[in-house]
């Protein structure tokens, strides 16, 4: 049988309303009596009915997190964060995966669920500015990832650019003159890429090398294969980089494994350098460096910007929040100076 407030009011002696207002943390309740109704809720096992909580503020306790790809270690890391963070406002996330298709984020965005969910965080790869111009759901929408928006809703991110000055700051201090970018997107309508290869160009004209065509090689996806056919394609092209900035870790850790099958030693003879710190770049026979974003303080924005939004607080217009990042450095770049 479900224990109740009631039943907890009567072993702690006291009314409904003191073990009601222990239970959401009001402050105006001695210690004391705090103390005393928490030992009737411990030895009762009294869990409070969260449905019914967010019912009576007039919503489901619900919220969304849609990701491109959640075979994506990022993705599966950033949903956990994105969980947790929920879980401290007592809300559940319901996880909707689009594929990176446009018409996916479309129907994501325009709220196909909105009698399910309180508010929906979306990392969208397709959508364009004008596809969330005129939203008709009323849900609020929170924009995470390395797009650039005009919209009247909060993007999170880190600073991309920044991040990927850094990665190549460091390649460079390591002695690295010939760095190569592996990730690039050459198609109009999906353009995630280019924050990180701007940050490349940018560090290597500021160091005076060259920033060439033939450096940066173009990729379907971002998976380990497409990194892999990306280093082979470079290699096969006769160019010989002693670096390579990839989009991110997945990318790098296919093309290591091309470099070792190529007989090229990484760090010795290329240096590597990943992004997104996934738990995978620690463990290979190489350690990744790579750029870790704040995936708890993306998480934590996310859902304080949800909040806002459901208590009224949010003001008209979209603000641009970033989290923190920092470069890690691992045995793929530690080779000489």
């Amino acid at each position: 049988m479900r224990v109740s407030l009631k039943d907890v009011a009567e072993r702690a002696g006291v009314s409904i309303k003191t073990v009601s207002n222990v239970v959401n943390n009001y402050p105006h309740v001695t210690p004391a009596m705090r103390a005393k109704v928490q030992e009737a809720i411990d030895e009762l096992g009294y869990r409070p009915n969260l449905t019914a909580r967010h019912l009576r503020k007039g919503r489901t306790g619900i919220i969304a997190l849609a990701v491109p790809e959640l075979g994506n270690p990022y993705f599966a890391e950033l949903a956990g964060a994105v969980i947790d963070a929920a879980a401290q406002h007592e809300f559940t996330v319901l996880l909707d995966h689009t594929r990176g298709d446009r018409e996916q984020e479309l129907l994501v965005s325009q709220g196909f669920r909105a009698r399910v969910i309180d508010g929906l965080i979306l990392s969208p790869l397709e959508l364009e500015a004008e596809d969330l111009h005129g939203r008709a759901d009323d849900v609020p929408l929170v924009l995470l990832g390395e797009r650039e928006y005009d919209l009247p809703f909060d993007h999170i991110a880190i600073d991309n650019v920044a991040a990927s000055r850094e990665a190549v700051r460091h390649l460079i201090g390591r002695g690295r003159t010939r760095i190569a970018y592996l990730g690039a997107r050459t198609d109009s309508a999906n353009r995630p890429a280019h924050l990180r290869l701007d940050g490349w160009r940018a560090e290597l004209t500021a160091a005076g090398l060259p920033t060439t065509d033939d450096m940066v090689v173009p990729v379907d996806g971002w998976d380990r294969d497409d990194g892999a056919r990306a280093m082979a394609r470079l290699l096969d092209s006769g160019i010989r980089p002693d670096a390579v900035f990839a989009y991110n870790d997945l990318i790098a850790i296919g093309a290591m494994r091309v470099l070792h099958e190529r007989g090229l030693r990484v760090p010795w003879d290329v240096a590597v350098v990943g992004f997104d710190d996934i738990a995978e770049s620690r463990f290979g026979a190489v350690s990744l460096t790579t750029i870790a974003p704040d995936k708890q303080a993306i998480a934590r924005l996310a859902m304080a910007s949800l909040l806002r939004s459901l208590s009224g607080r949010q003001e008209p217009g979209g603000r641009e929040l970033t989290a923190e990042y920092r470069l890690v450095e691992r045995e793929s770049t530690l080779g000489r100076r």
